[in-house]
């Protein structure tokens, strides 16, 4: 794919999401306090700025083509924690995995997590970021007490939930200002385990109905489905739910008695940089996805697992976006409101069809709105699945699946996206023209932009 250019100075690298679509060159600053962090914004250039985590967001949101990126991991401390309350204060270039190092010792957790620990702060409070505890504790914005936002004009402002600005910084894609710190409220625990009930189940109604009748009994839900499965068995899954084991669960000889905070993830060797064609072809996924589903236990209640096995699975496999080959992958994620279980059954059966090879797809639940502008969760299923980009006919698939997606009142993930189009985009995000309307007073000249801000004009 070819990378989009402008006259740039040397120090201009090529950025892409973890998707490894759509790449395109920029300027990365890599600010290390608040005072590089302004003079990077005020001598952004024409082109603009806008900032950058650790990159994981799938698609173009944390890129600029031919402007400005400022790498925040630099802003990384830890600048005080309260105990007592349950809050710390960090900057927005810590990370998940970070703080689960530093606060698990204390008996403290993050109080939501998507599929990765290594997500910053800032871009976790930038995409609102959800987890598999949606449904009962909403997304990463609600437990946001404060931050602090670099604006474009250079200033700094204390941003409070309950604001317009802070319902237009969390999941506003970095667009109305540079997170620098945030205070986050978090999660008491009292082991680093989670007790986990796995079970399989059959189809997709049987899931629904499974998740629907008793997800409020736990925190975390989440059911990974096979969508190459089709006719009886389209929508077959393996349905994983948990919570953080209490100290008493623990068996009386387990060695976690010993040190039940520990936090020890995993590390496996990275695949090669390039695969041929990638690793994940339609037969080979579909041969992953029959012994998943075969090797999972039928029913299993109150296994222990290691918080990296149970979140985090993927992260013990540095790179493991290479697997899907040199072109990279597309994450679609949507949503649809409960009462639409129709149109979620004819998507997956139009997938199981269309025999789209997708490694890594998850079924969840969300739980009521986020406040968040454009923030993603709104009360309905949520499907996530992993398409190469290579597929014929792919971009045509996803843009028929896009409009039935919106005909509900659902939307598609933006923090995740890299080809959605513009006039699509007003029906699956509601509050659109006040986000336009407050940045434009907030950034009139668009100093705080992106590719993915021109692309759907944001």
């Amino acid at each position: 794919m070819a990378v989009e250019t402008h006259v740039l100075d040397d120090d201009c690298e090529a950025l892409s999401g973890w998707g490894r679509t759509a790449p395109t060159l920029a300027r990365v600053r890599r600010p290390r306090g608040q005072v590089e962090a302004v003079e990077a914004v005020l001598g952004c250039g024409p082109r603009g700025a806008v900032a950058r985590g650790l990159g994981r967001a799938y698609g173009d949101a944390a890129q600029n083509a031919g402007g400005t990126v400022l790498d925040m991991t630099g802003l990384d401390r830890i600048l005080a924690l309260d105990t007592t309350a349950g809050l710390v204060v960090c900057e927005a270039g810590v990370s998940l995995h970070r703080l689960m190092e530093a606060l698990l010792p204390l008996g403290w957790f993050v109080p939501v997590t998507p599929g990765t620990r290594y997500v910053t702060v800032g871009g976790a409070i930038a995409a609102d970021i959800h987890g598999r505890n949606h449904h009962g504790s909403g997304s990463f914005g609600r437990h946001v007490t404060a931050l602090e936002l670099l604006t474009a004009d250079g200033g700094i402002r204390t941003v409070r939930p309950g604001t317009p600005l802070f319902d237009a910084t969390t999941g506003g894609l970095g667009l109305t200002g540079v997170i620098l710190s945030a205070t986050l409220r978090l999660l008491p625990v009292e082991t680093s385990l989670m007790r986990v009930d796995t079970e399989r189940v059959p189809d997709l109604d049987a899931l629904m109905a499974r998740l629907a009748a008793d997800d409020h009994a736990y925190r975390y839900s989440a059911a990974r489905i096979d969508l190459l499965a089709r006719g009886a068995a389209t929508g077959r899954s393996v349905l994983t739910r948990g919570d953080h084991a209490p100290y008493d669960a623990l068996p009386r000889h387990h060695r976690a008695r010993r040190a039940p905070l520990a936090f020890r993830p995993v590390r496996l060797p990275a695949p090669p940089p390039y695969v041929p064609g990638g690793l994940l072809g339609r037969a080979s996924v579909g041969l992953f996805n029959e012994l998943w589903y075969r090797t999972a236990p039928r029913a299993a209640t109150g296994r222990l697992q290691s918080l990296p096995a149970f979140f985090h699975p993927l992260d013990g496999v540095p790179h493991w976006n290479r697997i899907h080959g040199r072109e990279g992958f597309l994450q679609y994620r949507f949503v649809v409101p409960y009462g639409q279980e129709e149109t979620l059954r004819r998507i997956v059966r139009r997938i199981a069809d269309r025999g789209c090879p997708s490694f890594l797809a998850v079924l969840k639940r969300f739980g009521a709105a986020d406040p968040g502008w454009l923030s993603f969760p709104l009360p309905g299923w949520t499907l996530a699945l992993d398409l190469p980009t290579g597929l014929p006919g792919l971009g045509r698939f996803l843009d028929a699946l896009d409009e039935e997606v919106a005909g509900t009142g659902g939307r598609v993930h933006l923090a995740e996206d890299s080809r959605v189009r513009p006039e699509t985009l007003a029906a699956m995000y509601p509050r659109l023209d006040e986000f336009r309307a407050l940045r434009a007073t907030l950034d009139p000249r668009s100093v705080l932009t992106s590719d993915l801000a021109r692309r759907l004009r944001l």
